[in-house]
């Protein structure tokens, strides 16, 4: 080769050396990828929740209508001035041999001043506040709730996507099992010792492996994109899971479980304060039979000259200060019907309470029986594992041996590597299984 060529070829390469170089570092999936521990996704899907967000604002809401209730009771006051002009055009009366003659025209100014304040209503403003005082908390335990559910779901989706990359695992070393069944099966098939049709059903086999390997890597994408979103972070992050907990919490009895979600679920909390809501409503409806007495002031400025402050003597002033007592006793009637139905919405929540009870239950009970059933499973995969081991180990010596064939021996080592990887699988169903079983007895984040 000509130097001039050799030049050439060099800095041609040199050139794809750096386009390379560019591509590896403006790559945005080499640089967005990322190891994420379970307590950093928690950590980031709390931080990043649109949910919880939307729940602060509804306490903050809460708070809002407390403060306006506590403003109620304070009192009113108001104030105005105005101004007249009056055009007289027929300005004289005659009255016999007397008459009274008018101004052509008159001004006047009237400023009135007023307070009010309700000294007595039936407790209904202390009702009013104690009311949003209790719906303030339970915008609280709403808040409360939300956040056991993201958190549930940010676990939900760590344990479901570390299933996902554990079974494409699997996938990867089936493919690489069948690859070298399909390479000796070629070649004695070159020998004559096998037919066409033993070399294609390794062939069908492989396919049939790649299809599911295609179901998961799409699975994979589905559940990443998703955690992506949820833990807010860009939408191109592909995530590689931690290594899981070990789930190797025995189970207490299911009495203790049971005890826990009725001392901590949020719900019960809530219905506790929805029945105290509920009685002083009955109260303040009752309130509506009570005589109210309030206290008002009030002064006024009127003034007739052409100046809105005239000298003393074209103006006046007069003050009133009262006491209003009153009673609509036409409501020893009319209110018993309202008394009845707030009564019936509180026999609604006592009966909610009761239905939000067999519920729980239920659920505590089942999360429960899941999680002891992941428990015995992978003490029955660890019994596999053990036979497995121990499967492959004689096949490794008859292989050495020439008794085994290599395919036989292949077939070993992909029982014992499925063993294991069901082993890692029902690990993260069990860990899974205990979180949802925390859920269940309201003690998730706490």
């Amino acid at each position: 080769m000509k130097p001039l060529q050799i030049n050439k070829a060099l800095k041609a390469a040199g050139s794809i050396a750096m386009l390379l170089l560019a591509l590896l570092v403006t790559n945005p999936t080499a640089a967005q990828d990322r190891t994420i521990t379970l307590d950093e996704a928690i950590k980031l899907g709390l931080d990043n929740s649109k949910v919880l967000k939307l729940s602060q604002s509804r306490i903050d809401q809460a708070v809002s209508q407390y403060q306006q209730a506590k403003d109620r009771s304070l009192p009113t006051a108001s104030a105005g001035f105005g101004y007249n002009r009056a055009q007289i055009p027929a300005n004289k009366l005659n009255f016999g041999e007397e008459s009274l003659k008018l101004p052509t025209s008159a001004n006047a100014y009237l400023g009135t001043l007023s307070v009010n304040y309700s000294i007595w209503a039936g407790n209904k403003l202390r009702y009013a506040r104690e009311s949003t005082t209790l719906l303030t908390d339970v915008a609280r335990l709403d808040a409360v709730n939300d956040r056991d559910q993201i958190t549930y779901s940010i676990i939900n989706a760590y344990y479901n996507l570390y299933k996902v990359l554990q079974s494409k695992k699997v996938v990867d070393q089936n493919l690489s099992t069948i690859d070298a069944q399909i390479k000796q099966s070629q070649r004695f098939f070159e020998q004559g010792l096998v037919t066409k049709n033993d070399v294609l059903r390794f062939q069908l086999q492989r396919s049939n492996i790649e299809l599911n390997g295609i179901d998961l890597e799409n699975n994979r994408r589905i559940i990443n994109y998703n955690m992506d979103i949820l833990l807010g972070l860009p939408e191109g992050t592909e995530l590689n899971i931690a290594q899981i907990t070990e789930a190797d919490r025995s189970a207490m009895p299911l009495t203790t479980y049971l005890d826990s979600a009725m001392s901590n679920r949020p719900e019960f909390k809530q219905l506790d304060l929805r029945t105290q809501v509920a009685d002083l409503n009955i109260k303040s409806i009752k309130a509506n039979t009570s005589p109210s007495l309030s206290a008002s002031g009030s002064a006024y400025y009127v003034g007739v000259s052409a100046n809105p402050l005239p000298k003393s003597g074209n103006f006046i002033t007069p003050i009133s200060i009262g006491l209003t007592l009153g009673w609509d006793f036409g409501s020893l009637w009319t209110n018993k019907n309202k008394v009845n139905e707030a009564k019936l919405q509180r026999e609604e929540v006592i009966i909610n309470r009761g239905i939000t009870t067999d519920n729980v239950k239920n659920e505590v009970n089942q999360s429960y029986q899941n999680y002891k059933a992941a428990l015995d499973k992978i003490a029955l995969l660890q019994t596999s594992i053990n036979q497995a081991t121990e499967n492959n180990r004689i096949l490794e010596s008859k292989y050495r041996s020439n008794i085994s064939s290599a395919t036989d021996r292949a077939d070993a080592q992909t029982l014992l590597y499925q063993a294991e990887i069901n082993l890692e699988l029902a690990k993260a169903d069990a860990g899974l299984a205990y979180y949802t079983l925390l859920k269940s007895t309201g003690k998730l984040n706490r």
